[in-house]
């Protein structure tokens, strides 16, 4: 099975606001953004992020695509849209110490992000039957398929970038995975 992750285009995000289940516009030459990318269009399944950032990309490929709720970004509750300078330092210097353990009041830590990231993962992984799979999403979903994988511990997730609009591409034969590229 060959797996291509596609993380969204830029957003439009001027302010600096925390967003992650948020949605938070594209940036406003998105349709060019989508033209530059360039992927198959053979693909035994496709599934989105249900994030109207990642679903108006699928729209661009024309996909039949499903979305998958465990695909969205890490949910920072009732920090979502707000500045990252207004989050008051009393909640947030806790997060910075500890991001995968503690979270933002009505949010999800990255343990728990991480556990319904694998879900689909593994799920994903056990299909029969599928040579070639689209998936478009975000930047922590994407680390944290890339931490499945490859068995890094979560407090290195941030030290893989993931570019907008690009494309990690992955396959699995026979039980074993092989990164082919990242970021083309």
């Amino acid at each position: 099975m060959e797996i291509h992750l596609i993380r969204h285009t830029a957003v439009d995000n001027p302010e600096n606001l925390c967003y992650g289940f948020a949605d938070i516009p594209l940036k406003e030459n998105y349709q060019d953004d989508f033209k530059r990318i360039l992927t198959d269009q053979d693909f035994d399944l496709v599934v989105s992020s249900p994030s109207l950032r990642c679903r108006l990309l699928a729209d661009h490929f024309n996909s039949d695509y499903k979305t998958d709720e465990r695909l969205r970004e890490m949910n920072f509750g009732n920090w979502e849209l707000k500045k990252w300078s207004d989050i008051p330092e009393e909640e947030i210097n806790p997060w910075y110490n500890d991001f995968v353990n503690i979270k933002a009041n009505g949010g999800e830590n990255l343990r728990e992000m991480q556990t319904r990231v694998h879900s689909f993962w593994y799920e994903l992984t056990l299909k029969k039957n599928i040579n070639k799979v689209l998936i478009i999403t975000h930047a922590g979903v994407i680390r944290l398929m890339l931490q499945a994988v490859l068995q890094f511990p979560l407090e290195n997730m941030f030290t893989i970038q993931i570019d907008y609009g690009k494309k990690v591409i992955m396959s699995l034969n026979d039980g074993l995975f092989s990164i082919k590229s990242i970021n083309v």
